[in-house]
């Protein structure tokens, strides 16, 4: 099965020219699932640390309109996030996107930093605290969306639960660059299934300066089987669901806590 990764540029003056070339790749590799990172359709919203109602709606409405064009990725299976309200409650909901199913909204983004570029928690609320998987055609998967991969305890559960890939959409910075590839590893290791994460890249108007570094990593030892970089901002590869089943059954996911 063939995966894409990438990282997309924040910079909506460049966006539309790498949105093509991403189409134009995920044709010519036949990718079976493309990640996009995290809430990738509008600038970042949590740069600032004051609410903006009319930024917010302009962001849900971005990604609505972006959405409808998963078509052209297609048959390719679509993973991300977007920013959603649903009753009042504003949240960064993880999505599949698969043809002629549509979109189907997965998990809703628990943990929020609350800082300097990343006021998150001032922007949207917490979900239900749900981490649920999702079986898809192209087999089973668990979102831990940016912040969350460092609560291993759900990559954990996850592998207990049997998904093939730990889906990881971001948007994180330069400088911690490498602590984040790290985490992967990690939770590859964990949870005994591919890690797959894309993220943010380049400045913006607002000040942020995203590091890029999607990743594709094995799950048996968490070894990194690519990144993507400015000079290969998509990064496909095959992998082989049965290497994850098997991850399952070895050390330290067979260990019972």
């Amino acid at each position: 099965m063939k995966i894409t990764v990438c990282e997309l540029p924040n910079d909506f003056n460049v966006f539309n020219q790498a949105w093509d070339q991403l189409v134009a790749h995920v044709s010519n590799e036949g990718s079976e699932i493309v990640l996009l990172p995290e809430m990738p359709f509008s600038s970042w919203l949590a740069q600032s640390k004051e609410f903006d109602a009319n930024r917010w709606e302009e962001a849900v409405e971005n990604h609505k309109k972006w959405i409808s064009r998963l078509e052209e990725l297609s048959p390719a299976t679509v993973v991300s996030t977007r920013p959603v309200t649903l009753g009042g409650i504003r949240n960064n909901l993880g999505y599949i996107w698969e043809g002629g199913m549509g979109i189907q909204d997965i998990h809703a983004k628990y943990y929020l930093p609350d800082e300097e570029a990343f006021w998150e928690a001032s922007w949207y609320q917490r979900g239900d605290g749900t981490f649920s998987t999702i079986d898809t055609s192209k087999g089973k998967l668990g979102f831990l969306i940016c912040t969350e991969l460092w609560f291993n305890q759900h990559a954990r559960q996850y592998g207990k639960e049997g998904i093939h890939f730990l889906v990881c959409p971001r948007a994180t910075p330069k400088p911690s660059a490498n602590k984040w590839v790290a985490g992967g590893q990690t939770a590859a290791v964990v949870s005994g299934a591919y890690c797959l994460s894309s993220n943010l890249s380049g400045t913006t108007p607002d000040g942020g300066d995203f590091a890029g570094v999607g990743w594709i990593i094995e799950p048996g030892e968490g070894k990194i089987m690519g990144l993507t970089s400015p000079e290969q901002p998509f990064l496909t590869l095959e992998v082989d669901l049965a290497r994850a089943e098997k991850a399952k059954r070895t050390y330290p996911r067979y260990v019972l806590d």
